[in-house]
């Protein structure tokens, strides 16, 4: 044997009609069907032209969130579902998954919203229900290189496209809502993300949108909501509507001079050691309450520092002293000051988050018209969701807190061989794949949860 060689040489030939690939995106498809949302999808757009269409397009819809699920960028990446008939039917040709997507007006997206809420809803019936609801809010750019998108504008980084808001399910990493908005729009814009928190809440089902309208009384709030972001979120007229909506908020500060005397004032036997995600004590940081009173932010407000030493190269701010970097919560949530600290931390997760999205079409705009591109980002939040679906109710160990680059890898990308048998269709997976087992373990699961 040839120890130097990667592979064995083989002959390679075309044409076998019995080997299918992309296995695991047909399980996305069976999730998409058994949680309602295909049929949810062809509810929100009904045909109402002249004549009756070739494709549904609400199961159009799902096929398409189903392909960038699978880590498809364009439209015409459904020739991957189109040309295996056995596993996902007909699938629309991209020219009518073009005109489908560019008819989606305000109206149609509203519906394919609630469309995606029914779905969810049904799936947390099913077991897979949120213990805490965190919303992690965030802004990211989307580069477009051409000048003939809609609404496309310079951003504050230099560069050209949009300025997405987006909010996440913490738990789950769910994509509760996004909003297409010019280049040009600010991080910190507090009547957009609180259109994104309002986008968010109706996403949740019934139950856990109880008590979170504007004006609701706090005795009516049958679950606890929680909103955080970056320091983008620490805008007055955000905090206050949050607060008239029983929601809480974790925000970081800019700090002032106000802060910078309340930390100033911190003795140094005040200061306790942050905790780690385990509970244990962290490599590095200190936290403690300050005793401050901000003007301007809600009765109740705590403000709680994190201080630890900066890492070697880094520059101090302003508003750092004694060789100390200081970053300070804002929040109107009761109980222990170092879980809440470790809490605001978390919002760094985010950032995966929107990682993920990225790597689910995020970063293709194919559409001139702003009202498609804001379709295809539906789209992009209906496929991540499928994702987090897939880790919530089909896997467990690794699998279930995966990446969607692994889960393609390891999943979605598998083949099989399809076999015939008694007017029934096999599915055949290799039998030395290593994942074989995970996967056909989702198939069974899927089944149980729809039953």
């Amino acid at each position: 044997m040839n120890a130097t060689k990667a592979a064995e040489g083989v002959v390679v030939m075309e044409g076998d009609r019995q080997v299918v690939s992309q296995v695991g995106l047909h399980l996305l498809a069976d999730l998409a069907d058994r949680s309602g949302l295909t049929s949810a999808y062809s509810a929100a757009v009904p045909w109402n032209g002249e004549r009756a269409p070739g494709h549904d397009r609400g199961r159009l819809l799902a096929q398409v969130a189903v392909m960038l699920a699978g880590g498809g960028e364009c439209v015409s990446d459904l020739a991957a579902l189109r040309d295996q008939p056995a596993l996902f039917g007909e699938v629309a040709s991209s020219p009518t998954a073009w005109r489908a997507l560019h008819d989606i007006d305000d109206a149609a997206l509203d519906a394919l919203r609630q469309a995606r809420a029914k779905a969810r809803a049904k799936l947390w019936a099913s077991g897979g229900a949120a213990e805490e609801v965190v919303l992690d809010v965030d802004a990211a750019l989307v580069e477009i290189h051409s000048p003939n998108k809609e609404r496309a504008s310079s951003h504050f980084k230099g560069g050209f496209g949009f300025h997405a808001m987006f909010c996440f399910l913490d738990s789950s990493g769910e994509a509760l809502a996004g909003m297409l908005r010019p280049g040009n729009a600010t991080a910190n814009s507090g009547a957009d993300q609180l259109a994104v928190v309002d986008l968010a809440i109706d996403q949740l089902p019934s139950e856990y949108r109880r008590g979170h309208r504007p004006g609701d009384e706090p005795a009516t709030v049958a679950h606890r909501v929680v909103v955080r972001a970056d320091s983008a979120g620490a805008v007055s007229g955000l905090v206050a509507a949050l607060v008239e909506r029983n929601i809480e908020f974790s925000v970081y500060a800019r700090v002032n001079n106000a802060l910078h005397q309340a930390i100033s004032a911190v003795p140094d036997d005040a200061w306790t050691k942050a905790i780690d995600g385990e509970g244990g004590p962290r490599h590095a940081g200190e936290v403690a309450e300050l005793d401050v009173t901000l003007d301007g932010w809600p009765a109740g407000t705590r403000a709680i520092c994190r201080r630890e030493q900066p890492h070697p190269g880094a520059q101090l701010r302003l508003w750092d002293t004694d060789g100390w970097r200081h970053q300070v919560t804002l929040t109107n949530s009761e109980g222990d000051a170092v879980t809440l600290e470790l809490r605001q931390r978390r919002h760094a997760r985010v950032e995966n988050a929107i990682k993920a999205l990225r790597d689910t079409g995020l970063d293709r705009m194919p559409f001139t018209k702003f009202a498609a591109n804001a379709a295809w980002l539906e789209l992009v939040l209906a496929g991540a969701d499928l994702l987090a679906w897939l880790r919530l109710a089909c896997l467990d160990g690794e699998l279930s807190r995966a990446e969607p680059k692994a889960l393609r890898y390891r999943l979605l990308h598998v083949g099989a061989r399809l076999v015939h048998r008694a007017r029934r269709v096999i599915l055949r997976l290799p039998k030395h794949w290593p994942w074989a087992d995970e996967l056909a373990g989702a198939y069974r699961r899927l089944g149980v949860l729809a039953s």
